[in-house]
């Protein structure tokens, strides 16, 4: 157990933020700082392609090729689907002792942007389908390597990649520093809004920026998403369209009878809202599910996205995504929850400063287990391959300052913070760790390219 477990109840027990802070700098003395900086790969490893096929027995056999497919195109994608592989490799490695509500997969392209019941734009972590309470050091290590592939495959320099760690982790070090010093309250109001985003951006880029928000909260997400989505909507019966291999219907399965399946999760689900959010479900009626794929370490998990309609013809897209154990159960601990949809929705209200009105879980055919939300709520995904190195450092900073954010609403920021120190060197060993993994990580896709040479692996490729 960690101690931040026991601090809330002892907040007014005469224990003071100083004493946090000291408890967590004579932490130090247990794990140095530097650590990281002295982190190497077990000898005796798990091979990780057959960790990752292992985590197929749960997936699709028919979205498996498509999944590979997308993990080799570069070291970074593979890094992408890889989150077991490095929860392994990181798992039983020297931690503060401090945990928090961890993401368990928090590379840079797991950040974005999306919009709050109040329909305000934040920046923050927007997938958690591996959630779990876990050392807060995980995370950092995770997003740290990611930014190291990713200027690499944007053709930075080592030294850029590099100095882009340093940056983000010294942001991540300096923001729970400010959150140590403020009322809990403010931490849990605090957000990264559209406005800050903007002020890290070049002023050349801004007006685009702008421009992107402009449009995304034009309409709501639903109408945003129709015309690329549904077929039939002015005839009056509208389904949702074919585009395989990412969006298809399932099997020969007549939609009638698919749609009455549904009702039994769909019920479960709905005890799982709060009474106001079900009044509000109750007046949209499911006309039509189909299989999405979705992002890379995602694809083969079940993934459907349900076609509502109100009483007033307008649109409502669900997600209901399949939630398995998450890759750090074996180095955490378990789960207190008894579905994963429920750990993954009980996880994004403790990690993200505002969350989808429509989020809840439930049960679905053989006992799958599912989370629910609705389907790109105006997200605004980074877009990574048109960076400059400005834009991106300075995204890593974002990226560092929303982590910081997350690890101080569910975690304590003042035995964090005081582990962490003024000084830089926690920066440095983390940087020096992002590179050992990052080679790694390349070495590991060069596996997966072998295995693919040699008929292994079959892979189904994108246009």
């Amino acid at each position: 157990m960690n101690d931040t477990a026991n601090w809330e109840g002892r907040a007014h027990a005469g224990i003071t933020i100083k004493d946090r802070r000291a408890a967590g700098k004579a932490l130090r003395a247990r794990t140095p700082r530097d650590a990281l900086a002295r982190w190497k790969p077990d000898p005796g490893r798990t091979d990780p392609l057959d960790i990752l096929r292992a985590a197929d027995a749960t997936r699709r056999p028919d979205l498996l090729a498509l999944r590979y497919g997308r993990m080799l195109a570069s070291p970074f994608t593979f890094y992408r689907g890889s989150a077991g592989v490095m929860a392994a490799d990181i798992g039983r490695s020297a931690t503060s002792g401090l945990r928090v509500q961890a993401c368990g997969d928090c590379h840079l392209l797991n950040f974005g942007g999306f919009a709050t019941p109040e329909r305000r734009i934040v920046m923050d972590i927007n997938d958690l389908d591996e959630t779990l309470p876990a050392p807060w050091e995980w995370d950092v290590q995770r997003l740290a390597a990611s930014l190291v592939l990713a200027a690499r495959s944007l053709g930075h320099s080592e030294q850029a990649a590099r100095d882009a760690v340093e940056a983000s982790v010294r942001s991540y070090r300096e923001r729970m520093r400010a959150f140590s010093q403020t009322d809990v309250l403010d931490i849990w109001y605090a957000r990264v809004d559209d406005s800050i985003a903007e002020q890290m951006l070049p002023p050349e880029r801004r007006e685009a920026f702008r421009k992107r928000i402009e449009k995304a909260t034009r309409q709501n997400s639903s109408e945003l998403v129709l015309p690329k989505l549904v077929d039939g909507f002015d005839t009056g019966e509208a389904s949702i369209r074919d585009t395989p291999p990412t969006i298809f219907h399932v099997g020969d399965v007549a939609t009638k009878d698919h749609l009455r399946r549904m009702q039994g999760p769909l019920a479960a689900y709905r005890e799982t809202l709060a009474e106001d959010r079900r009044r509000l479900f109750d007046r949209f009626t499911l006309v039509d599910v189909a299989i999405k794929v979705v992002g890379i370490g995602s694809v083969g998990t079940n993934c459907f996205i349900g076609l509502f309609m109100s009483m007033a013809g307008k649109p409502l897209f669900l997600q209901m995504k399949e939630a398995n154990v998450s890759v750090l159960e074996p180095f955490a601990g378990r789960s207190i929850y008894k579905n994963h949809g429920e750990r993954v929705v009980q996880g994004l209200r403790m990690v993200q400063p505002a969350t989808d009105i429509f989020l809840g879980w439930s049960r679905g055919e053989e006992g799958r287990q599912f989370y629910f939300r609705q389907l790109r709520d105006v997200k605004l995904r980074p877009l990574l391959e048109s960076f400059d190195l400005e834009t991106f450092r300075n995204y890593g900073i974002l990226c560092g300052w929303a982590l910081a954010r997350a690890h101080a609403k569910s975690g304590d920021p003042w035995m964090i913070s005081g582990y962490l120190g003024k000084g830089e060197e926690f920066d440095a060993a983390v940087a020096r760790f992002a590179v050992t993994y990052a080679d790694l990580a390349e070495r590991d896709h060069a596996k997966l390219k072998a295995a693919v040479r040699a008929g292994h692996i079959p892979v189904q490729m994108e246009s």
